[in-house]
């Protein structure tokens, strides 16, 4: 064997051992009470039949803060796929992941609340953008959009930016079960029929969105319902981790589709607070957004901004 092609193969397998200790690590950190949660909550059927078996390689590496929900997450999408039939996960949290190679492996790229990566070899960047361009989906789950502070092609490709969270995963405060109103953008949408035509309210940590953010490129989903008194907390001071209370534009997205090249990027920012990933309807939100992502789940994907008829949307109960 040539020794460029046993170096191939070595990493092959290192990153391979890398993907089980991870699956491993994670079934360590789920509780068997959490497991029974989640394998309650999980859609049984796929939205779609998937047009092959799909597998999507889910990535949990942080660089930045780690949200004690990740290993929840890698499980709930784990199961989400095996229950569903609509795909199967391969977890990691090495950047040697990030090859033309490997990377040829899966049809979907999954950041389970990354935080601050950087990407600093440009040969792993063009993997990642050649892979999403090229007709692949990226998939992106809470802190996913708290990344790439120096990589704005990135930052454009999954379509905003973590700007602060002044809607914390303590809720409003003044009552155990009081969360945040949330605004369900197209009652109608297929990726929402999970939410039966109805806005909500839900304890979580909801994110501020800065940068390319956009209803001429994205097609909004969810969002922050501005009307509800609930959510206007008013300024705070500004920190790192709140920059101020809402954007000037008052629209505060929290879910969305977009196009990117060939490829498609399916994001949510819930998933703070690990009863995310037993709430029946959000994980069902999930799965719908993750076959479009992968092209098995056909839906109306023009941007909001450039329907010639708006939905009216549903929001929240008062």
């Amino acid at each position: 064997m040539k020794v460029q092609s046993f170096r191939k193969f070595a990493m092959m397998l290192l990153i391979a051992a890398t993907i089980v200790s991870r699956a491993d690590a994670a079934k360590a950190d789920v509780s068997a009470d959490e497991l029974s949660k989640i394998e309650k909550a999980l859609p049984k059927q796929a939205a779609a039949k998937p047009a092959k078996p799909r597998q999507i390689l889910v990535f949990d590496r942080t660089e930045g803060f780690k949200h004690d929900a990740i290993p929840i997450g890698d499980k709930a999408f784990e199961l989400m796929g095996k229950t569903s039939g609509a795909f199967s996960t391969e977890v990691s949290h090495e950047m040697s992941a990030f090859t033309p190679d490997n990377l040829a492996k899966y049809d979907a790229v999954l950041f389970n609340s990354t935080t601050q990566l950087k990407f600093t070899d440009s040969k792993q960047r063009a993997a990642l953008l050649d892979f999403i361009k090229g007709g692949k989906a990226f998939i992106g789950i809470h802190a996913a959009s708290d990344n790439f502070p120096t990589w704005p092609e990135a930052v454009e490709m999954i379509g905003g930016q973590f700007n602060g969270h002044p809607w914390g995963a303590g809720g409003t405060g003044r009552n155990e079960a009081d969360g945040w109103a949330i605004k369900v953008d197209e009652p109608a949408h297929r990726l929402n029929q999970s939410f039966g035509g109805k806005g909500f309210v839900l304890k979580d940590e909801i994110y501020q969105i800065k940068g390319p953010y956009s209803r001429d490129t994205h097609r909004v989903l969810l969002s922050l319902d501005m009307s509800k008194s609930r959510n206007q907390i008013g300024p705070k001071k500004s920190t790192a981790a709140h920059v101020s209370c809402g954007r000037d534009d008052g629209d505060n997205p929290i879910s969305w589709i977009k196009h990117y090249g060939d490829g498609r990027v399916f994001y949510c920012s819930l998933g703070h607070r690990k009863e995310i990933y037993w709430n029946a309807a959000v994980l069902e939100h999930y799965l719908a957004g993750i076959q479009w992502a992968l092209g098995d789940l056909k839906v109306d994907d023009v941007p909001s901004g450039k329907l010639a008829k708006k939905s009216e949307p549903a929001l929240s109960p008062e």
